[in-house]
């Protein structure tokens, strides 16, 4: 071999290994870049393709009345998605799916001729959708269970209530307001695929697991009683109908405590199926809406009068028999009523128009402006719902000569019922403003008190004396005769209240209309000891288009069945017990749970002994009370007790009763 070939072949050698080891170092780099520097990524991209995280809402926390009944709950549903990588003919399984699911076959299709491996068809579908989806056995399409948000009484409550989302987020009212409180952590549930590209589940994603003792949310417990709000919405929708009106709203408050026991809006919508209605009906209306309140104003104008001393009950209010002029408009009374001279009590008790007048001039316009702020007017409520308004309350400097008129009697003020709720309870309280609330505490899953909310209150608007004052003039309102809240009267109970109607402004018209109207009555009880407020109003009625007629045997209504409700919630004591008769003291309890501190009634029950009023009781209830009263009972129906027998009050010479129940909002 020559001396140039060996030096050939050395050259061919060397190159040979260098080849090999810069082809090694790349490799060592590309493996090193793959599995170090990029490994992370890498391996992200690969569970990316091999793995899926599906989201599952966890239980949505229980919302309660105060008395323990569930208003809220969470059932679990199941929902149907499919893996479009596995769908070979997208159009005739959508046809077939949105036959099965009550869907869109265009929106289904849509979804399953997507690039990916996941996709939902339909959410939280009925037993029968998914046993006709199963009976298809199409290949990548599956049935999952998830939680779904259920509202066992249906309508009741629902404004308060508000409801929840398909993914267990809260949309509207309480479940909106509580969110933070009732939604637990997500859970993540990991699915991937075998060798031949099949789904497969892998469990729970541990990375999303919760620690020990970790927040998953908490149940509410309501102000709200589930009983007083049934028949405040009954009598609610009652009277909308009779009277042929728009709709209507009523409120049932704690007097000293704020606490709202029932708030209804009539009509009502089912939680269930709330995307069926239209967002009007959807809106709590006691909270979002504004009208002009009307006479059932009247009441904080004098009470302001009062307080600053520049007027008595005693003083002579000159009503110009039924005309008063001011700047270049008249000023007439409702109805072209024409009184001449009225007391003070009168001008509230016949809700004079001018009267009111004449006595916001004695108090000037600053310091009605003040006492309409300090009453709450003008400003947020800070109730715990969303989308609450403070209404409208121009600054004084603004105001016209007429202005200044009619915003005494309720005219060219804009207010919410939520605000005069409040507002008159501050009246019955003594003086003092207290903060409406809904919720009464939050608890966990054992029933630990987690937090509690206690009355909150906010100022003192008028004296304790001013109070009474006023108080005894709205009493006259309703306890006299002739006075325009006649019709609220109830037997035995002393009430104090206000008439109102007010016109509503037409934009079309761009005036006050004289057919368009809204009727109201508010009110408190028992008068020389108040504990219960009542707030009725109608909007737009037909028939009977005047608070004293429309509105006020609403509150009456509403107010009886109240009370009759409180002596359901009896304590029955033994004063004495010689072995044959039974004593029983009937205790009184708020809805608060404090004694009202009225007359005890000590009965004998028995055979020819008064029989007691079981309405509104459950089966439960009846039962217990019938036992301790010895009296032997029949039951018939579910829900609560709406009839019976015997009448109450009349001596029973039964020996068995029968009480009816009713289910309706079970």
């Amino acid at each position: 071999m020559t001396k140039k070939a060996k030096k050939w072949i050395r050259f061919r050698v060397t190159a040979v290994s260098i080849l090999f080891i810069v082809l090694f170092v790349g490799l060592l780099s590309r493996a090193l870049q793959l599995q170090v520097i990029s490994g992370k990524t890498l391996k992200a991209l690969a569970e990316k393709q091999h793995t899926k995280n599906l989201v599952l809402y966890p239980e949505r926390k229980m919302i309660l009345d105060r008395n323990g009944q569930k208003l809220a709950v969470t059932v679990e549903a199941d929902s149907i998605y499919a893996d479009p990588s596995k769908i070979t003919e997208p159009r005739s399984v959508s046809r077939d799916l949105a036959r099965a699911c009550n869907a869109d076959r265009r929106e289904v299709e849509k979804d399953l001729s997507k690039r990916g491996s996941f996709c939902w068809i339909a959410r939280q579908v009925s037993p029968n959708q998914k046993q006709q989806v199963e009976a298809l056995n199409i290949d990548g399409v599956h049935v999952i269970r998830e939680p779904k948000r259920f509202y066992p009484h249906k309508d009741l409550a629902c404004h308060i209530l508000g409801f929840a989302g398909v993914d267990s987020t809260g949309l509207e009212g309480l479940e909106l307001e509580y969110e933070k409180y009732l939604k637990s952590i997500p859970r993540k549930v990991l699915w991937g695929r075998d060798a031949r590209g099949k789904r497969i589940y892998l469990g729970d994603n541990d990375s999303e697991k919760l620690m020990p003792g970790e927040d998953t949310g908490c149940h509410l417990i309501l102000t709200i009683d589930s009983r007083i709000q049934y028949m405040v919405e009954l009598r609610l929708k009652e009277a909308v109908e009779l009277k042929e009106a728009k709709g209507g709203t009523a409120i049932v408050m704690d007097t000293c405590t704020g606490e709202i026991l029932a708030l209804a809006n009539y009509p009502s919508f089912n939680p269930n199926t709330f995307t069926k209605y239209s967002p009007e009906l959807l809106r709590n209306r006691a909270v979002t809406d504004c009208f002009d309140p009307g006479s059932v104003f009247k009441p904080f104008v004098v009470a302001a009068a009062l307080e600053e001393g520049v007027v008595s009950e005693s003083d002579t209010i000159d009503c110009e028999n039924g005309s008063y002029i001011v700047g270049d408009r008249v000023i007439h009374e409702a109805q072209y009523k024409k009184h001449k001279k009225l007391l003070l009590p009168d001008v509230l008790k016949y809700s004079s128009n001018i009267g009111a007048v004449k006595v916001a001039e004695k108090l000037g316009k600053k310091r009605l402006y003040e006492y309409m702020q300090a009453f709450g007017f003008g400003s947020k409520t800070e109730i715990d719902l969303p989308g609450e308004v403070g209404g409208i309350v121009r600054d004084p400097g603004n105001w016209r000569p007429v202005d200044f008129a009619t915003m005494a009697f309720g005219q060219g003020i804009s207010v919410t019922a939520i605000q005069l709720v409040t507002a008159i309870s501050a009246i019955a309280n003594k003086g003092i403003l207290m903060k409406p609330h809904l919720v009464k505490g939050l608890v966990d899953k054992e029933g630990k008190v987690i937090k509690e909310f206690h009355p909150t209150a906010v100022k003192r608007v008028i004296s304790p004396v001013t109070a009474d004052r006023i108080t005894s003039i709205l009493t006259n309102v309703v306890e006299g005769d002739d006075g325009t809240g006649k019709r609220a009267q109830i037997a035995n109970v002393s009430v104090a209240g206000k008439t109102g109607t007010s016109q509503k402004f037409d934009r079309a018209l761009q005036k006050y209309s004289s057919k368009k109207v809204i009727t109201s009555f508010i009110g408190f009880f028992p008068a020389d000891n108040p504990r219960i407020t009542v707030y009725v109003m109608l909007d737009e009625p037909k028939k009977d288009r005047w608070g004293g007629m429309a509105a006020a045997p609403v509150f009456r209504d509403i107010s009886e069945q109240i009370l009759t409700c409180f002596n359901k919630d009896i304590e029955l004591k033994r004063v004495a017990d010689r072995g044959i008769e039974r004593e029983m003291k009937i205790i009184e309890v708020s809805a608060s749970g404090n004694f009202y501190g009225a007359d005890n009634e000590i009965r004998r029950i028995g055979l020819n002994s008064p029989v007691p009023d079981f309405t509104g009781m459950s089966i439960r209830e009846v039962i217990r009370a019938a036992h301790d009263l010895n009296i032997s009972i029949r039951t018939a129906g579910n829900g609560w007790a709406v009839n019976q027998t015997v009448i109450p009050g009349k001596d029973n010479e039964e020996t068995c009763i029968t009480v009816f129940f009713n289910n309706e909002i079970r």
